[in-house]
C-alpha cells in the first residue's frame, strides 16, 4: 500500500500533502487541513487504484460533501459552487437522497424529465452539466461503476438581441438628462462589461495614456489589466470624471436605477431592452466589422467561443451584407 501524509513547513503558511510517486517524492499545498485531509484521501485512493476495485458505498450527504470540498481545491469560485449546489438540491428534492448504490440511470431519467417540466430547457441544461459532472467524479472516485448516460438537450436557436446604430443613438439621447447612466451605457457598449464589473470600477482602474482600463470579472475572477477602450469613450469617461467629486474613488457613487433605466428604454422605443443586451451588441457590433471570434471571446473573457458566437453574436446584418454582394443585376 502507498502512503499519503500531511504535515507542515516552518514559517511557511498552510498544510502540505506529501507522497512517492515513481520513485520521486512530491507534494502538495493547501491553504487550512481540512482541504489537506481530503486532498490526502483522494491522492491515497489514486494510488493505490489497483488495490480498490469494486465499488464504494457512500451515502448523499457524504458524496455532497466531498464532491463540494474537491471543487474548492480546484479553486472553483463562490458563484459556481452556489449554482452546484442549487443542482443537486434539485436533483434531492426530485428523487430523493440516494447513497451510490441507488444512482442508476432510470433515476437520472426521473429526473431529467420531472424537471423538465417545471423550467425552460436552457436552465435544464444547465442542471444537466452539473449533475454530469458530479457523476463523472463519483465514477473517478469508485462511487460509481456502472455506465451512465447523460446528455444535454437540444436548444431551439433563440435569436440574439442586439442594438443596431439607429437604436443606440436613440437611447444616449433618451440618457441625457441621467450622466451616470449614460456613462454606464457607454461603458457596456464600448468594453462589453457586464453591469456589476462596471459597477465596480475605481478611478485609478482608469489610464488615460493608454486608452484602457484595468477590470477583474466578479462572475470569472479573470483579470485584464489593460483592457482597450476607444478614443471616443474614453473621452466620455475623462469629461464625467472632471465633474466629480473631489476624493471620489469609485467611478460612480450612485446606485443603478432601474426606475430611470425603464423610462429612459419605454422613452428610445426599447421597452423590452435589457442592460446585459449592451454586451451582447459590444459582441454583435464586433463581429458585424469583421473582429475574430478568438479577439471577441478574450474581450467577454468567455470559457469558449461556441458561447460567444452562439449566445451573444447577432450577424445578421453581415449576413444580409454578404447576400447583397450577389451580383444578380449582371443575371436578369
Amino acid at each position: 500500500m502507498k502512503k499519503v501524509w500531511i504535515y507542515k513547513r516552518k514559517n511557511i503558511n498552510g498544510w502540505w500533502v506529501g507522497w512517492y510517486e515513481s520513485g520521486n517524492r512530491k507534494a502538495k499545498a493547501l491553504p487550512s487541513k481540512e482541504l489537506a485531509e481530503h486532498y490526502k484521501h483522494i491522492k491515497y485512493t489514486q494510488l493505490n487504484s489497483d488495490v480498490f476495485t469494486g465499488q464504494v458505498l457512500a451515502d448523499w450527504s457524504q458524496m455532497i460533501e466531498e464532491y463540494r470540498e474537491a471543487k474548492k481545491v480546484q479553486g472553483v469560485t463562490e458563484g459556481t459552487l452556489y449554482e452546484i449546489a442549487l443542482s443537486l438540491r434539485n436533483f434531492e428534492r426530485i428523487v430523493g437522497k440516494c447513497s451510490s448504490k441507488q444512482i442508476a440511470q432510470n433515476v437520472i431519467d426521473k429526473f431529467i424529465l420531472q424537471r423538465g417540466s417545471e423550467i425552460k430547457r436552457p436552465t435544464l441544461n444547465k442542471d444537466i452539466r452539473n449533475l454530469k459532472a458530479f457523476i463523472n467524479w463519483c465514477r473517478e472516485n469508485r462511487y460509481l461503476n456502472g455506465a451512465i448516460k447523460i446528455k444535454e438537450l437540444k436548444e431551439e436557436e433563440r435569436p440574439v438581441k442586439s442594438l443596431n446604430d439607429i437604436q443606440i443613438k436613440k437611447l444616449l439621447i433618451e440618457t441625457e438628462p441621467y450622466p451616470s447612466i449614460k456613462m454606464r451605457i457607454l461603458l457596456a457598449l464600448g468594453t462589453g462589461l457586464r453591469r456589476g464589473d462596471i459597477e465596480s470600477l475605481k478611478i485609478n482602474d482608469i489610464d488615460f495614456e493608454k486608452n484602457s482600463i484595468t477590470t477583474t470579472s466578479r462572475k470569472t475572477k479573470k483579470s485584464m489589466a489593460s483592457r482597450p477602450v476607444c478614443a471616443e469613450v474614453m473621452a466620455e469617461i475623462f469629461k464625467y470624471v472632471a465633474r466629480m467629486k473631489v476624493g471620489q474613488e469609485k467611478l460612480f457613487d450612485d446606485n443603478f436605477s432601474h426606475r430611470h433605466w425603464k423610462k429612459i428604454c419605454k422613452d428610445a422605443g426599447l421597452t423590452d431592452l435589457k442592460f446585459h443586451d449592451l454586451r451582447k451588441t459590444f459582441c454583435s457590433l464586433l463581429a458585424q466589422n469583421g473582429v475574430s471570434t478568438a479577439v471577441t471571446q478574450r474581450l467577454l473573457e468567455h470559457s469558449s467561443p461556441n458561447l460567444t458566437n452562439k449566445v451573444y453574436t447577432n450577424v445578421d446584418p453581415a449576413l444580409r451584407h454578404a447576400v447583397e454582394q450577389l451580383m444578380v443585376g449582371k443575371w436578369l
